[in-house]
């Protein structure tokens, strides 16, 4: 492909030099540059790509596209823009050939529920024949295919590189977490969505969008880039959207007076039934997951797909067929008689459903492991330790992912918060050896909830250092087993 022939339709400031180069590849790391390349010069938080343009070079990119102007040899074609994130992404979108434009994409966006709904969502299009692409938190999937994932939503060109990948492999519907970085950041620009899901908002991401007002209007982009939305009316947010839905809208909720919504709703340790109504049609769904938030979850899918023209019995059926999501709520087989819970919830909000829901069919007590995130926003620390305290009988407070910060120094942030409550406590550093300490105080009906960490096998300590750190593999280690 010509250098001019992705320069179409584009916002360009200038150009230097020719624009009649073939370009046989993009990038926007400087360390995978190949000859005959288009290279990316992002400013990232950390980076600037600027900073790498001479490296892109020598390895022979043939142009960059850059804001300002770097120093570069006179072959070197330069392309200067206001936006290189934006020019990224709807250049990726013209090199790999519009991949997604015949292939609807359902975008699930909110603070909670993004993975489950994603995989509920693939159940149920499948349960209707599609091939379904998910890219999400855990894993990118083609069909049953595994692809790593390195982020929730993944860079603009990555991205338009994996809806490529699905294309060829014949998949005819994509399911894809659509966080607020990624809205803000540009990843996303230029794919139209056929539906936009909105799950819900509560206080997150305030180290990145500084306030909740800005992480709000992050996550009302996507409904601007979707021709259909389907939004849960219940949550304040979701009411404040659904005013400015540009598209066809449908909602769903519990409380209010939506579209889609639940009635007759029956919550158990196993899992939670209710009476699924759809504008025309109703059936009863019993979900493998418990919790109200699943109930919520399971009408965010169903609402997408009935906006989609996915008939109820297959809603049914796939709502019904998921047995849980890694990470989420996952009930580990010890073995013991006590139980023991994983579950990703890192929000405030997040850590109360996960505790109610334990709360509600715990015999014994509720104990809960939890920490908070380094390099993330410090306010929420006390919240979360309010919250643990609140719905919990024990918590033993000790380290997530640390990241750059001290991890005694989040703990005793998280602190102030637990002792606004007569929750008894211990701190424990070593997530493991607090661990440890939870199971070998566990008693007979007790929940032990493992919260924070979800499917994430790794944990992150400074300089970026990554280490093991599977709670599955641990637990099981821990009881001297195989595995649970």
């Amino acid at each position: 492909m010509l250098l001019k022939e992705l320069l179409k339709g584009m916002q360009i400031s200038h150009v230097e030099g020719d624009v009649d180069k073939p370009i046989d590849a993009i990038y926007y790391d400087s360390r995978k540059v190949t000859p005959g390349s288009l290279f990316f010069c992002i400013e990232g938080f950390r980076f600037d790509g600027h900073d790498f343009a001479t490296e892109a070079v020598s390895k022979g990119a043939h142009a960059v596209v850059l804001r300002k102007d770097v120093p570069l040899p006179p072959h070197v074609t330069k392309v200067f823009v206001e936006d290189t994130r934006l020019a990224m992404a709807l250049m990726s979108q013209i090199f790999y050939g519009y991949p997604a434009r015949d292939i609807p994409i359902i975008g699930v966006t909110g603070t909670n529920g993004k993975t489950t709904v994603t995989y509920l969502i693939k159940s149920i299009l499948e349960e209707a024949g599609k091939k379904v692409g998910l890219i999400g938190t855990i894993a990118n999937m083609i069909g049953s295919k595994m692809l790593p994932a390195e982020r929730t939503t993944p860079e603009s060109m990555d991205l338009q590189r994996l809806f490529k990948e699905m294309q060829d492999e014949g998949v005819n519907a994509i399911v894809m977490e659509v966080s607020s970085h990624s809205l803000s950041l540009k990843r996303v620009a230029g794919v139209e969505f056929e539906v936009g899901v909105f799950t819900n908002l509560t206080q997150d991401h305030l180290d990145f969008h500084h306030t909740f007002e800005e992480y709000r209007e992050a996550k009302a982009k996507l409904f601007l880039q979707s021709r259909q939305a389907a939004i849960n009316i219940d949550d304040e947010t979701g009411r404040m959207f659904a005013e400015r839905v540009t598209g066809r809208l449908w909602t769903y909720g519990i409380s209010g007076a939506a579209q889609v919504f639940a009635r007759d709703i029956e919550i158990t340790s196993r899992g939670v039934s209710f009476q699924l109504f759809l504008p025309g049609e109703t059936c009863m769904i019993n979900l493998n997951i418990p919790g109200l938030f699943s109930a919520y979850n399971a009408l965010a899918a169903a609402t997408a797909c009935h906006a989609l023209n996915v008939p109820a019995k297959y809603i049914k059926a796939g709502l019904e067929k998921v047995k849980g999501v890694p990470g989420r709520f996952e009930l580990l087989d010890t073995g013991t008689e006590y139980s023991v819970i994983i579950d990703y919830a890192h929000t405030p909000d997040g850590l109360e459903n996960v505790l109610k829901t334990a709360r509600d069919f715990t015999r014994g007590r509720v104990i809960t492991v939890f920490g908070c995130g380094g390099d993330r926003d410090p306010s929420k620390r006390p919240i979360m330790g309010e919250v643990a305290g609140k719905y919990s009988d024990f918590c033993v407070i000790t380290s997530d992912n640390p990241r750059n910060e001290e991890p005694m120094a989040i703990i005793q942030q998280i602190i102030p918060g637990i002792e606004k409550t007569t929750c008894p406590y211990v701190v424990i550093e070593d997530r493991k050896e607090a661990i440890a300490y939870a199971l070998n105080h566990g008693r007979a009906g007790d929940v032990i909830i493992l919260a924070g960490k979800g499917h994430e096998t790794y944990q992150i300590l400074k300089n970026n250092r990554i280490i093991p750190f599977d709670e599955r593999k641990i637990v099981a280690e821990l009881l001297g087993k195989e595995k649970v």
